[in-house]
C-alpha cells in the first residue's frame, strides 16, 4: 500500500464474494453469484474495524452480481433479470417481496453476469457482457450498456461496443461516467488492452471491429460504414487480460491531496497470460487532464503464486476502504492514518445463515454403479478438453485451482457451469452424460485431494 495506508482481514471465509456496496449504517453488502444469494455483514456494534453478524438477505437468485441502494429499495441485478426490494437501511431489514422489474435478459455464453448502478439522473443502469471471445450477437442488448426508469421501463441503449463491462461509476467532481471493459483473448500475451472508458450517450466503443485505441480486429477486417467512422478509445488502458473488474471513485477528504480525484481498480487478474500478471488494485488520478495510473494495492501475486484476486471497491462513510476477493473468500479493510494489525484476520461473528461449505448432496443420476465408470469417462475427459492448461493440479502452484470444489458447488452447479460457461472457460459441445463424467470426476478430485 502507499505510505500512511494500513490493511486488516474485515471478514474472512466468504466464498465468492464478489460485488460490494456499503450501506449509511456501515453495514456490508455482498453479492455471491455461485451461491445465488446476497450477504449482509452487519457493523460490528463495539469494534469498528471490524465486522459482526452475518445475514442472507436474499437466496435462490440466479447468479446476482450488480447491486444497488438507492432511496429505500436495493437493486440486484441477476444473469437473467434485475429486481429490487424495500430495504431498511438502518436496520438492514428487507420489507416487502423481492420483484423482477426486467425480465427477459439473455445468460447464454461467456459474460451472463449483469451489473447496474444508479445514475445521478435517477435512472437504473445496466450492462450488459457479450456471449463471447469476438462475434456479431444475435441479442443486441449484448455488449452494451442501458438505462431504465427506477421500475425497470422505458429501455434506452446508452453505449454499444463494449465487450464486457463489469462496473461503471460517476464522477463526483462533475458527473461523467466512466466503466472498466475486459478485452478479447486469444491474440497473445500482451494484446489488446482492456479498457477503461468514458461512456457517453449514443456512443460505440469498437467492439467487437476495434480493439483499444480503434485498431482494426484480425477477426473482423471491416466494419460497418456508420460504425467505422466514429469508435471512441477508452480513455485510459489497462495491460492485456489484466481483467479489470469493480471500481469506484473515493472520497479523498481524509486522504493526502493527490487522492482528491481519484477512482480505485481492480484488477482481477489473468488467465492467458504465459506469466501472470493483474492480480492488484490500483488507482486512477485525474491530472492536468490526463488519467495517471499508479498501485494501490499490491501483493496477490508473486512469482506466479496467486493468493488472491480482488473484485470490487467501495467505501464507507468514515473513509475506510473495502476490497473484495473471491478466489481467497475475504473482503479486506484499508484505513489511512489509522493503525490497524496488518491482514490480522478478525473473526465475523457467525450465524446460523453463515455458509462456510457446502453440503454435499449426491445427485440421482450417480450411483454406486455407474459412479467408478462416470469418474474414468470424466478423467479422460479432462485430459482430451484440455482442461489442464488452465486449472493445474493441486501439487501445483494453481491459478484456477479445483481443489475445493465440492465445497463450494453441488453437482448441479458444476453442470450448470459446464453448459453455461463464464469467461474464460470455452463453450465446450458436451453431451449431457459428459457433463455428468467430468462433473463426477472433479468432486472426486477434489475429496481425494482434500484427504
Amino acid at each position: 500500500l502507499p505510505e500512511g495506508f494500513s490493511i486488516s482481514v474485515y471478514a474472512s471465509d466468504v466464498p465468492n464474494a464478489r460485488f460490494i456496496t456499503m450501506t449509511q449504517n456501515q453495514d456490508l453488502l455482498i453479492t455471491r453469484p455461485h451461491l445465488g444469494e446476497v450477504l449482509l455483514i452487519a457493523a460490528h456494534k463495539t469494534h469498528s474495524k471490524r465486522s459482526g453478524k452475518r445475514t442472507t438477505l436474499l437466496g435462490n437468485l440466479n447468479r446476482p452480481s450488480g447491486i444497488a441502494v438507492h432511496k429505500g429499495w436495493l437493486y440486484i441485478g441477476e444473469s437473467d433479470a434485475v429486481g429490487r426490494v424495500k430495504f431498511n437501511e438502518s436496520t438492514g431489514t428487507l420489507q416487502g417481496g423481492y420483484n423482477r422489474i426486467i425480465t427477459g435478459l439473455t445468460e447464454d455464453g461467456n459474460h451472463p453476469y449483469k451489473n447496474i448502478g444508479i445514475g445521478p439522473d435517477e435512472k437504473l443502469y445496466l450492462a450488459q457482457g457479450s456471449t463471447c471471445n469476438v462475434c456479431i450477437e444475435t441479442d443486441t442488448r449484448r455488449g452494451t450498456m442501458s438505462r431504465f426508469n427506477l421500475d425497470g421501463s422505458n429501455e434506452e441503449i446508452v453505449a454499444t461496443g463494449l465487450r464486457n463491462t463489469m462496473d461503471f461509476a460517476w464522477a463526483p467532481w462533475n458527473g461523467e461516467l466512466f466503466a472498466t471493459d475486459n478485452g478479447r483473448d486469444m491474440l497473445g500475451d500482451d494484446y489488446p488492452p482492456c479498457e477503461f472508458n468514458h461512456i457517453k450517450l449514443g456512443q460505440f466503443y469498437g467492439w467487437p471491429y476495434f480493439n483499444g485505441n480503434n485498431r482494426i480486429d484480425p477477426d473482423f477486417n471491416e466494419a460497418p460504414a456508420k460504425l467505422a467512422s466514429n469508435p471512441i478509445a477508452p480513455a485510459h488502458e489497462f495491460k492485456a487480460h489484466n481483467a479489470p473488474l469493480g471500481m469506484g471513485f473515493i472520497d479523498g477528504t481524509l486522504l493526502p491531496n493527490e487522492y482528491s480525484k481519484v477512482a480505485l481498480v481492480a484488477l482481477h487478474g489473468s488467465w492467458n497470460r504465459s506469466t501472470p500478471d493483474g492480480y492488484r488494485v490500483v488507482s486512477l488520478h485525474w491530472q492536468d487532464g490526463k488519467i495517471i495510473r499508479k498501485d494501490f494495492l499490491t501483493g496477490f501475486e508473486k512469482d506466479g503464486d496467486i493468493i488472491g484476486r480482488p473484485v470490487d471497491v467501495t467505501q464507507d462513510p468514515e473513509g475506510a476502504i473495502y476490497i473484495s476477493d473471491d478466489y481467497a473468500g475475504a473482503v479486506y479493510r484499508i484505513a489511512y492514518g489509522e493503525s490497524q494489525h496488518a491482514l490480522e484476520p478478525f473473526m465475523t461473528d457467525k450465524t446460523e445463515t453463515q455458509q462456510t461449505a457446502v453440503e454435499l448432496v449426491q445427485p440421482k443420476w450417480l450411483t454406486d454403479k455407474n459412479k467408478n465408470a462416470l469418474i474414468s469417462q470424466g478423467e479422460k475427459l479432462y485430459g482430451t478438453l484440455g482442461c489442464h492448461s488452465c486449472h493445474q493440479n493441486a501439487a501445483q502452484k494453481s491459478r484456477l485451482n479445483l481443489t475445493n470444489i465440492h465445497q463450494r458447488l453441488q453437482y448441479e452447479e458444476v453442470i450448470h457451469k459446464l453448459t453455461n460457461p463464464t469467461a474464460p472457460m470455452p463453450a465446450f459441445q458436451l453431451s449431457k452424460s459428459d457433463k455428468q463424467a467430468l462433473t463426477s470426476f472433479l468432486m472426486d478430485r477434489a475429496a481425494r485431494y482434500e484427504h
